[in-house]
């Protein structure tokens, strides 16, 4: 069994039991991930790859980050049935700040049915985030508390399917153990890398006051799709061709031109 701690629009999974075998049906409907910011608009996205990985959805997209700029991360389930969803910032898990590999038993929020949810930070409570917003490594989140610079740059979510039997109502205590910083060897390398590179981070902002009561939700063991999201600054897009970048090139029907010119030989010439 696993416990899990919902909000006003989301709730939380606590993984605490043993994952089960894929029910085999996929999602009669769509789930979609955007990147929004506090205007509430979508940021800009390019679409890169979208496929099957045995039962798995993978959808793989870039998306330009703005330095400084705040974000929220929107899960819209547009199905008939609830899911739990594992979401990952720069390969840390946005509940428990451990570092995440989109599993099962990894603590998770859950989205009713043709419902959506938005997911502005880090938890530090179960009453508190602190905000995402975009910033060098040497900033981000993941570096700064726990040497990690292994998926830096990387926004992931990986949807899961409940799985269909009878489930007792009953709350857990969440676990209070802290999240082990993994050795500094090759994190150290990877955070020199990254910096290198003009990789972008997420940072740990502001507190936000966000409430959670606790629900049963018990997971299939595979995820019938996970939504990888490479954001980057836009020099970086632009050199990795990812954004045409260059010098716009003009429309001859569209952009003003000038008078007629005067033909070859012409006395106005």
């Amino acid at each position: 069994m696993r416990c899990t701690l919902s909000a006003v629009l989301a709730v939380i999974m606590m993984a605490a039991g043993a994952a089960y075998p894929h029910g085999g049906d996929g999602l009669k409907g769509e789930v979609s991930v955007e990147v929004v910011s506090d205007r509430g608009t979508a940021l800009l996205t390019v679409p890169h790859k979208d496929f099957w990985m045995g039962g798995t959805r993978i959808i793989k997209k870039y998306l330009e980050a703005k330095k400084g700029e705040n974000y929220g991360i929107v899960i819209r389930n547009m199905t008939p049935e609830r899911i739990g969803v594992v979401v990952a910032v720069d390969g840390r898990n946005i509940i428990s700040g451990k570092r995440s590999d989109l599993k099962s038993t990894e603590d998770m929020y859950l989205v009713d049915s043709y419902e959506q949810a938005r997911y502005d930070g880090w938890r530090t409570d179960k009453d508190t985030v602190h905000r995402f917003y975009f910033t060098d490594p040497s900033d981000a989140y993941s570096t700064r508390t726990f040497n990690d610079a292994s998926a830096l740059g990387v926004i992931a979510v990986a949807v899961y399917r409940e799985k269909d039997r009878p489930r007792p109502r009953q709350e857990l205590k969440r676990r209070d153990s802290a999240p082990a910083a993994p050795s500094l060897g090759s994190a150290e390398q990877n955070k020199s890398l990254a910096a290198k590179g003009g990789t972008a981070g997420t940072g740990f902002g502001v507190g936000q006051y966000s409430p959670t009561v606790t629900i049963a939700f018990e997971p299939e063991r595979t995820p019938v799709q996970k939504t990888l999201v490479k954001y980057e600054w836009r020099e970086v897009l632009c050199r990795k061709g990812i954004l045409s970048c260059g010098p716009e090139i003009g429309n001859r029907v569209w952009d003003d031109g000038e008078y007629a010119p005067y033909p070859p030989g012409h006395p106005g010439n």
